[in-house]
């Protein structure tokens, strides 16, 4: 009997056994619960609460629902969730008293996991920066960035039985450009460029500092940050000055994290573009040799990049003032990204 090759039916593709079908979630996205059980304030509770369009209670009330979305975590095939600690929901004040209600919350919520045979990937900061340290001036100031390594300690130290994954930021550019370009953030600064650049190097300043309290504090397992990274096009490829305005974003947002990630440091040509950059917005950028050398040695000890991308951007060059609206309601033709010093963002059909 022959069999026609054609109409055997191919067995269905597998998954490598070490490979991580997972899903993710942030804490004021989804936990509920932000102004009970002990937990701080954050700059987006009264931000959002101005706004009257938005409420981060209960969310998908993750903070009370959290064994029903890990059991349906395990009967769908799901074997990894990222997550992340709510930083005032253990330091309400960044600093000082510690919560135990909220510490003993992700105590069961890692458990709860592992019950389920769901790995988590936990981040330490998902743009949730406790108020009063937000107030002080959020990562542009010092005093965050040590604050937050002792938070990251902390956790390192208090979950090292049950985390074995860490990320110390979710995406720093979001956080730079959404507080200090687009204003879309609390805060709402619009087209400060220095201080965008600021906010990159201090929080990898920070992320520095946590990768090597967590190095030299010999605690197993993996660390790494998470960037979101685009590719950005010139409009018109020919055409020189759209090409150096789809390379000044590409700086702004990439090239300047990726950097501080890899190199601890910054490249010659990465140095000029934002020295230009954030003098276009009044500014400059403290970066002190200290800082490099610290960022260099932790460069050596990240074990991984995670890589959030979303879509590409074309960019036209663009001579005029700031014109910046974001199109937060849905109505399309509205939305302008016209950045004096960078560039223009514009479709490509």
């Amino acid at each position: 009997m022959s069999v026609n090759p054609a109409s055997v039916t191919n067995p269905p593709a597998q998954f490598p056994e070490d490979f991580v079908f997972g899903g993710a979630t942030a804490a004021y996205q989804v936990e509920g619960e932000t102004r009970t059980h002990g937990k701080g304030k954050v700059a987006w509770d009264d931000f959002l609460e101005a706004q009257g369009r938005f409420s981060p209670d209960p969310a998908s009330d993750f903070y009370n629902q959290y064994p029903v979305d890990l059991e349906l975590c395990e009967e769908f095939g799901i074997n990894g969730i990222r997550l992340s600690i709510a930083w005032s929901r253990i330091f309400p004040n960044g600093t000082g008293e510690m919560n135990p209600e909220g510490v003993q919350f992700y105590h069961d919520l890692f458990a709860e996991c592992h019950k389920h045979h769901v790995e988590p990937f936990v981040t330490l900061h998902h743009f949730d920066t406790p108020l009063p340290l937000f107030e002080k001036g959020d990562f542009l100031n010092r005093e965050t960035i040590d604050a937050f390594v002792d938070f990251a300690t902390f956790c390192f130290k208090e979950y090292a039985d049950q985390v074995t994954y860490w990320f110390t930021f979710n995406e720093i550019w979001a956080d730079a450009s959404n507080t200090y370009i687009e204003g879309t953030f609390p805060g709402g600064v619009k087209a400060h460029l220095a201080e965008a650049f600021q906010c990159e190097h201090n929080m990898m300043l920070a992320h520095a500092k946590a990768v090597l309290a967590f190095h030299n504090g010999g605690f197993k397992g993996k660390i790494g940050v998470i960037q979101s990274l685009e590719f950005k096009y010139p409009l018109n490829e020919n055409d020189p000055a759209d090409i150096k305005a789809a390379n000044n974003e590409h700086v702004l947002q990439n090239q300047f994290l990726l950097d501080a990630t890899f190199r601890g440091d910054y490249a010659p040509d990465t140095l000029e573009c934002a020295n230009r950059l954030a003098a276009v917005s009044g500014g400059t950028i403290e970066i002190l040799d200290e800082d490099l050398e610290i960022m260099r040695e932790a460069a050596l000890y990240n074990d991984y990049l995670g890589v959030n991308n979303y879509q590409c951007r074309f960019l036209k060059a663009y001579d005029g003032e700031n014109d910046l609206h974001h199109n937060g309601t849905g109505e399309k033709g509205t939305g302008r990204w016209r950045v004096k010093g960078i560039g223009e963002h514009v479709n490509k059909p």
